[in-house]
């Protein structure tokens, strides 16, 4: 993250001077202030037994992994979920200790080896995997065990083994050398759905898995079933870990989630005005000219596009705030810059700061609101802001 220690309320977090972030032309703001909020809110809302872990997979949906990881574990988080090994030696190369879940599956000597090395956990999906993983840890002569976490399939048919073979994958897991059963667990296809049928159902079949485990005499270790529209919807769900990863960034998986607990937006989506003009009517606007002035209006170039990450299917459909104004995006959006009808601000200057999410006094923009627009998710939008676009941190 871009950082400054001369600029009031940025943090440091890399070495960089004044210049190099007021001369940005777009730019991510991270609220880290808000990101505490959030999880400082989600943890309080668990029983004692239950531990938070935040999802900071695909950069921490795109806020800055090792940053919100963080901050995340000083306002109450005691584990961190990533995707993939790299991702979480990011973590471990940010200097994080805390225990770190590799959610995808990974197979590969390299991964096995690279796992071993930065103490990682990983997730074991099939009974294949666990004895790739065993075989390979006797292979390169890795004698200390390390933790892993069985996945069930319990109705996401994605990854994980048959909720029905539960006891006996874990009986094959725990035969095998170099390898200690930290948690079982499965993923919730519709958690976020108003209609619990599906989800009571993926529950049930996890308590059926639990059964047979614990018939067998076997000690259960952690278990976690909880995604973030589980943990606001349904205490039942919580066990022994909740893995949360929207609403840590501030955002609700889903409309009638709203009112369960108190959330703040932490990411907010900026760019600069870097040429103000007037154009007479009937003048065509960018590519395509799919916006043609109705009148003589002032148009204001913004220096941010597709190529940031702002939807091109946007164009003409979306709205940019100014000065605490709600003002329409025209023409069509390009790699690198967009146009914006300023005809209400006739004194618009050049450099000024131009906010497409987030707030401007009362006026508010959310990823929900382009997601809704393009009949997507906001996971979607979080994810897609470009690494050329400076994250900045604000306390």
């Amino acid at each position: 993250m871009l950082s400054s220690k001369q600029i009031p309320g940025i943090t440091a977090h890399q070495e960089c001077d004044t210049y190099a972030w007021f001369s940005q032309r777009a730019w991510v703001e991270i609220d880290l202030a808000a990101l505490s909020h959030n999880v400082q809110q989600l943890a309080g809302s668990l029983s004692p037994r239950t531990q938070l872990m935040a999802v900071v997979k695909a950069d921490a949906y795109g806020h800055g992994a090792v940053t919100v990881a963080q901050t995340a574990l000083q306002s109450g988080a005691s584990w961190l979920g990533v995707a993939t090994v790299p991702e979480g030696i990011q973590l471990r190369e940010g200097g994080i200790q805390a225990p770190v879940l590799i959610l995808g599956a990974t197979h590969t000597p390299e991964q096995i080896q690279a796992i071993a090395q930065w103490q990682l956990q990983p997730t074991l999906c099939s009974p294949k995997q666990a004895l790739v993983f065993a075989k390979t840890l006797q292979t390169i002569g890795f004698n200390t065990p390390i933790s892993v976490h069985i996945k069930l399939d319990t109705g996401m048919s994605r990854l994980g083994t048959n909720w029905e073979q539960a006891a006996e994958f874990v009986q094959l897991v725990q035969g095998l050398p170099n390898l200690t059963i930290a948690s079982i667990y499965s993923h919730l296809a519709t958690a976020d759905s108003a209609d619990t049928t599906i989800m009571k159902e993926q529950h049930r079949r996890f308590e059926l898995a639990i059964a047979q485990i614990k018939a067998l005499g076997m000690k259960l270790p952690c278990l976690h079933l909880a995604n973030t529209a589980a943990t606001l919807a349904d205490a039942q769900l919580h066990y022994d870990i909740v893995r949360v990863g929207l609403a840590v960034y501030g955002l609700y998986p889903a409309a009638h989630l709203q009112n369960t607990i108190n959330l703040q937006p932490v990411l907010q989506l900026k760019a600069r005005v870097t040429q103000v003009k007037t154009i007479a009517p009937g003048t065509g606007v960018s590519y395509g000219h799919q916006f043609i002035a109705p009148r003589e209006l002032r148009l204001a170039v913004v220096g941010i596009g597709y190529a940031d990450g702002v939807p091109r299917s946007l164009s003409n459909k979306m709205q940019v705030l100014i000065r605490g104004q709600r003002l329409q995006q025209i023409g069509t959006i390009t790699m690198d810059q967009l146009m914006a009808d300023v005809s209400t601000i006739p004194d618009l200057q050049e450099g000024e700061v131009v906010t497409l999410l987030g707030q401007q006094g009362q006026e508010k923009i959310s990823a929900d609101d382009w997601a809704n627009e393009l009949n997507t998710i906001s996971w979607e939008i979080l994810c897609g802001f470009k690494h050329r676009l400076p994250r900045v941190a604000i306390m």
